[in-house]
């Protein structure tokens, strides 16, 4: 079975690679409006693994000890296994258009948000749910200026 604080890794690990990967596609994005999407989108992507930091430094000190004990090892892994979640292994030079960028990134964003909508059904605190929710709101507000980018090329 997963622990918490496993799951937590998991949500801190998606916001880094996120937010690393973001940071290095601004070398490679051919448009000014999408250098500073990537450049917004890390930094969201910094605070969002400070707040699941936040909450995981809670649970080592005994704070939320009940938070998501039910989840199963074999839901965790099918959920894991089913996404990419993590993004460093893309080439960009292999990217050849802004385009299939976005695209990468929409997919992204896409298995973070299934994957904290699933983390939020083992959370039973509602102020900790509430500030998921937030999290979940800016990932596919993430999604949509992307799309927005591809729609307007």
């Amino acid at each position: 079975m997963f622990t918490a604080q496993d799951i937590l890794d998991i949500a801190i690990r998606l916001e880094n690679n996120g937010e690393k990967t973001y940071l290095a596609a601004r070398r490679h994005a051919p448009e000014k409006d999408l250098k500073d999407l990537l450049t917004w989108i890390a930094r969201e992507e910094q605070s969002h693994a400070h707040w699941f930091t936040g909450l995981k430094d809670r649970l080592v000190q005994g704070e939320d000890h009940h938070l998501m004990t039910e989840m199963s090892r074999a839901l965790v892994e099918d959920v894991v296994q089913g996404q990419t979640f993590s993004l460093q292994e893309v080439d960009f030079e292999a990217i050849d258009t802004s385009d299939k960028m976005i695209r990468t990134f929409i997919g992204f964003e896409d298995d973070t948000v299934a994957f904290y909508e699933i983390l939020k059904t083992f959370i039973d605190d509602p102020k900790i749910a509430s500030q998921l929710d937030q999290i979940i709101a800016e990932e596919k507000k993430h999604i949509q200026h992307f799309r927005e980018l591809l729609s307007a090329a």
